[in-house]
């Protein structure tokens, strides 16, 4: 075989590689997004079909205690991948968008589109759950798809979690937060919207080495070489000096103060509501107490145990 036809079919095997990644690339750049449409209603706002799609917490027309009316209807888009992480340095997959506001008793429906080839969701926490099932508002679906659901927001001004409750997802980027009214606060760590709790640092160090970020100091924590015995005898001292402390000031003060509020938001909580409705939020909250209860008897006998050995 002469030298002449070497190259000949060098060059035809690169030009058949050539072809093969450039159709190999726009089938990448044009991947079908499939729209999950056709799912089962199983009751309780919960639908789901046989590709993996899921909504749970579904609400078109159940309005929220102290909701008389549907304030308006609004609808989002939110993409979700890991193309959406590339400004936020440390994380790996994210959300078009990452904050999002609303007026109360708004009529909302979300179209959650999922770029990535994996598992994602839209999962909003904290809505009352004698309407939403375990207070969530929920999409997910497998990727690449879309999929799309409603709900009504509480009247409450409040801010909402919603993240992705994949093993780790949330832990790497796909965390936001959902604004009614004025809101209540903001979250931490919000992928451009608010700072992290505990700052990544990628600045080298005089090695040229990256650093390892650092927590930050722990209120009243332990000094090196100070005694835990000798702390907690001093603390013990000085409360036993005056019954008059700053923490009954502050429950006589949030009692007189706060007791005056609660009963208004709680009117408002309850209007609208069925006698059924009031009974599961009613016994939702005792379960939750009774919860606490428990546990916190039973980390007191586990501590008695312990000190009597």
């Amino acid at each position: 075989m002469n030298t002449k036809s070497i190259t000949t079919r060098l060059g035809y095997l690169c030009s058949v590689g050539l072809f093969a990644a450039s159709v190999g690339a726009v089938a990448a750049e044009t991947t079908e997004i499939r729209e999950h449409t056709r799912l089962m209603d199983h009751g309780d706002g919960h639908l789901m079909d046989m590709e993996g799609g899921m909504i749970m917490g579904q609400n078109k027309d159940k309005l929220p205690g102290g909701c008389s009316r549907i304030a308006e209807d609004a609808e989002i888009t939110v993409r979700a991948g890991h193309k959406y992480a590339k400004d936020f340095p440390g994380t790996m997959y994210g959300f078009s968008e990452h904050e999002w506001r609303f007026k109360p008793c708004t009529r909302l429906t979300v179209h959650f589109i999922n770029e990535d080839n994996v598992r994602h969701q839209w999962m909003m926490h904290g809505l009352p759950k004698y309407l939403y099932d375990k207070g969530m508002f929920h999409l997910e679906v497998t990727g690449p798809a879309k999929i799309s659901g409603t709900l009504i927001l509480p009247k409450e001004d409040r801010t909402y979690l919603v993240h992705c409750d994949i093993a780790q997802h949330m832990e790497k980027g796909m965390k936001g937060e959902l604004i009614v009214g004025k809101g209540s606060g903001t979250f931490p760590t919000i992928p451009g919207v608010t700072d992290a709790a505990i700052p990544d640092n990628y600045t080298p160090g005089p090695d040229g080495k990256v650093q390892p970020a650092v927590a930050p100091p722990t209120a009243g924590a332990e000094k090196p070489g100070e005694s835990t015995v000798k702390r907690s005898e001093q603390t013990g001292a000085a409360a036993s000096d005056s019954w008059f402390t700053g923490s009954l000031v502050l429950g006589i003060v949030l009692g007189v103060f706060g007791t005056p509020i609660a009963l208004r938001v709680g009117r408002e909580r309850l209007s609208g509501m069925t006698s059924g409705d009031v009974l599961a939020m009613v016994g939702g909250f005792l379960g939750h107490v009774i919860d606490i209860t428990l546990g916190l008897i039973s980390r007191l006998m586990h501590a008695a145990r312990g000190k009597k050995r």
